[in-house]
């Protein structure tokens, strides 16, 4: 009975690791060119200048001194690439108004100047070189800021032991960039740029048993982490370009072709201007003002039911319309339509129409994703007395709670959560107790600012 029990584990051992080797990649990747930023093709289209700049960069460092983070233990590895005066020389020579200049290594330079004069001069050669170039403006600063976990956030859901979940982080890397002239050491000019670095997890997976003696276990996911040396290597590209920019208006250099220059120029400040309309916060976030203004109209798609006297109330599907005025960003006031039915098994069933007056404010009213909370009073009416109850007519408090996403200052959509509290009994036709009836319901609507259009 033990060999048995012995050859059954290393048969379950034996298939997990074949499980295991099957995803691994059945061949090594070949050499590709290094990948370009978003920013590169924008950097190399810009137009030549009247002459270039020569510029020296001695070391564009890392100036957080962060480690990257360890579950457990500690880690000695960099959070970001400490070789950014590489990437600053190459985003110098793909702008084409710089002239870059060896000085991170001027020591080995000199020292192979000094080795080349000593061997023509054991071999009789003049052992005269030419001077070395020297820069009009040195390029300093550094990657002065690695933020980690900015933004957090996940979700999931499991039911009978089937389910999935996901994972959001948000890092970011800021770049300070100036141009120091070297006659002088006047700066003529400092920028600086922010990149975030985006990090995603999605998972899912079975854990079950299929009998009483059958267990299914299963799982699969996905992570996709942001390389953060990309990051920095846009955050860099864009640096160079805006210093270049910036340098043109202050007088500090020159394009050759003032006609091409300006109409570069003109793209450059119609993407920023964009970017400010669009403001972001310190968690890089966009803000965005007149994202909820004016007049809203949401259609609804309603589904609820009541909670009476019966023990058994039906869950019905409606329909809701509402209007909504937005008094700020924040908050607004809406008037909510709804025509569904209500009803209780082996008791009754009858439809109704509602009307509710509501004051909503939304938590996040400059972010495209805001929840929200309201409340205000109404009335909910059968579309005649019924034989079950004495009146046609139910006033009520009503309340609101929900997320609102808007794709864009046009259309967004709302999923929500509607509660009536009735000021008077007998909705079902029975007055019991000392709490009145109440009626629930759950919302997804689709709203259009028709003053966009």
């Amino acid at each position: 009975m033990k060999h048995i029990v012995h050859i059954s584990l290393i048969s379950c051992l034996l298939a997990a690791a074949g499980c295991t080797a099957a995803l691994h990649p059945m061949q090594t990747e070949r050499v590709r060119p290094g990948m370009e930023s978003k920013v590169q093709e924008s950097l190399e289209q810009m137009p030549d200048p009247q002459s270039k700049v020569v510029a020296a960069v001695y070391r564009f460092r890392d100036q957080t001194g962060q480690y990257k983070a360890k579950a457990q233990g500690a880690s000695w590895s960099t959070a970001v690439t400490q070789g950014a005066t590489s990437i600053l020389i190459e985003s110098m020579e793909d702008s084409g108004w710089f002239t870059p200049i060896e000085r991170e290594g001027v020591s080995n330079l000199l020292n192979e100047r000094q080795i080349i004069q000593q061997t023509r001069q054991q071999n009789g050669q003049p052992s005269n070189l030419p001077p070395l170039l020297y820069a009009g403006v040195i390029l300093e600063g550094g990657i002065i800021g690695y933020d980690t976990n900015v933004i957090t956030a996940g979700g999931g859901l499991r039911y009978l032991g089937t389910g999935g979940s996901g994972q959001y982080r948000k890092d970011q890397v800021t770049i300070y960039l100036r141009a120091v002239s070297t006659q002088t050491g006047r700066v003529m000019k400092t920028v600086h740029t922010t990149k975030s670095i985006i990090s995603q997890e999605l998972k899912s997976g079975a854990f079950r048993f299929v009998d009483t003696q059958r267990l299914l276990e299963a799982e699969a996911g996905f992570t996709y982490n942001e390389p953060p040396v990309m990051a920095v290597t846009e955050a860099i590209d864009e640096a160079v370009k805006t210093l270049v920019v910036e340098g043109v208006e202050d007088g500090l250099w020159s394009p050759s072709d003032t006609t091409a220059y300006n109409d570069y120029k003109q793209k450059y400040h119609n993407q920023k201007e964009r970017e400010r309309q669009a403001e972001a916060d310190y968690f890089g976030l966009m803000e965005d003002h007149e994202l909820r203004s004016g007049f809203d109209l949401t259609a609804q798609f309603t589904t609820g039911s009541h909670i009476g006297s019966y023990p058994s109330p039906y869950t019905r599907i409606g329909g809701g319309l509402q209007a909504e005025q937005f008094l700020s960003s924040r908050y607004s006031l809406g008037l909510n339509l709804q025509r569904s039915s209500i009803g209780a098994r082996n008791a009754f069933s009858e439809p109704f129409s509602s009307a509710d007056l509501m004051l909503n404010t939304y938590l996040l009213p400059t972010r495209k994703f805001s929840p929200y909370l309201g409340v205000g009073g109404g009335v909910l009416a059968y579309d005649d007395t019924p034989d079950f109850a004495d009146r046609q007519f139910y006033p009520a408090v009503s309340a609101t709670a929900g997320i609102d996403y808007r794709i864009s200052r046009s259309v967004g959509v709302q999923l929500g959560f509607n509660y009536r509290y009735l000021m008077q009994d007998g909705v079902d036709g029975v007055t019991l107790g000392t709490i009145n009836d109440q009626q629930w319901n759950i919302t997804a609507g689709i709203s259009i600012n028709p003053d966009i259009f």
